[in-house]
């Protein structure tokens, strides 16, 4: 009923940008906070950067500045704009969402995770 998908990932050089969208659907009631994750092959899955509703941020130490989360409630949408890649950010970047969609007429909450998106930075 409802559903994340991520777009905007791919193959960067080093020292190159992307910006990774991940988007709401469905019955949406509401979206509270908007995360999002990554697995490198052979690691465990790490928090990137999270977004509340109102739009506090915060970052996980690795970013050093270089990731800029932001969120578009009007489109049910977060962005993750990535800059200063490097090689150890190959990984698949997930998005995860605390939201409410309607079902009849109530609505149930619940965590939610999109398919991932697979990010590549070259050497």
């Amino acid at each position: 009923q409802v559903q994340l998908v991520e777009s905007g990932g791919g193959l960067v050089q080093a020292g190159g940008s992307l910006r990774l969208s991940c988007a709401a659907s469905g019955r949406i009631y509401s979206i509270g906070s908007m995360k999002w994750y990554r697995q490198a092959p052979g690691k465990q899955r790490e928090l990137v950067a999270g977004i509340t509703r109102a739009g506090t941020t915060n970052y996980a130490d690795f970013m050093e500045g270089r990731f800029i989360i932001s969120r578009d409630n009007t489109k049910n949408t977060v962005y993750l704009q990535m800059n200063s890649l490097d090689p150890e950010d190959t990984a698949v970047y997930y998005c995860n969402a605390d939201l409410s969609y309607f079902t009849g007429a109530r609505y149930n909450s619940g965590n939610y995770w999109g398919q991932g998106t697979q990010v590549t930075v070259s050497p």
